[in-house]
């Protein structure tokens, strides 16, 4: 299976994701991690990232573009996987679907994780992360705690709540999601390939519904 997963920032898809990927035990491709990892290995579109990040400024669609043909493009993505984080907008949308084409790859399903913006708006802004990069423990203040307030369970370090997970910037977050990528569901769903799937709730239950939607053994 080739997945999409569409969500607005804290309807939980890395975590959605991580699970399915663990459960179909297919690689789990978030354009984050890709980003870092690029860089890391120091591929030809991870050097000309790195160009980009080390300025401050957004990596560019096209070196982006370059990145997934890199990592979609192994031998292990030959029995699927899962991408998460990409596309953003319709023209990355439409530059993804021709690489998949020039890839022979095609999507097999699109899930759109559905939650209101109050839920979305408590997940984000009570959300603290471990600044340590050998961590990068994430907690929350009211669903998932850590033992002792504000430390990281796992090294110790004092949590941090990241500058974009203030309330103001988490608004301003959904807005731009809602005018750009939220277009992809009817982009998708015009090719008959949205799943919507309810993920309000525990996350358990929100991945009993994930697999419902997509008809595999729970």
């Amino acid at each position: 299976m080739q997945i999409l997963f569409l969500g607005a920032p804290g309807a939980g898809k890395g975590t959605q994701c991580k699970k399915l990927a663990e459960k179909l035990s297919l690689p789990h491709l978030s354009s984050g991690d890709m980003l870092r990892e690029a860089v890391k290995q120091g591929t030809k579109a991870g050097i000309e990232a790195k160009s980009f990040m080390d300025k401050g400024l957004l990596v560019t669609d096209d070196v982006l573009i370059k990145m997934f043909k890199e990592f979609l493009s192994k031998k292990e993505m030959d029995k699927g996987f899962i991408l998460d984080g990409f596309p953003r907008n319709l023209p990355q949308a439409e530059s993804l679907s021709t690489l998949l084409t020039e890839l022979s790859k095609k999507l097999t399903v699109v899930i759109n994780l559905q939650t209101s913006d109050d839920l979305l708006v408590d997940r984000i802004t009570g959300r603290r992360v471990c600044p340590n990069k050998e961590c990068n423990a994430v907690y929350h203040i009211k669903y998932f705690p850590s033992q002792k307030e504000g430390v990281c369970d796992k090294c110790q370090t004092e949590l941090s709540h990241r500058s974009d997970d203030k309330p103001e910037v988490v608004k301003q977050r959904l807005q731009t999601y809602a005018e750009q990528t939220e277009p992809l569901i009817k982009y998708y769903g015009d090719q008959g390939l949205v799943k919507t799937v309810n993920g309000e709730g525990e996350a358990d239950e929100v991945f009993n519904n994930l697999v419902k939607a997509l008809q595999v053994t729970a």
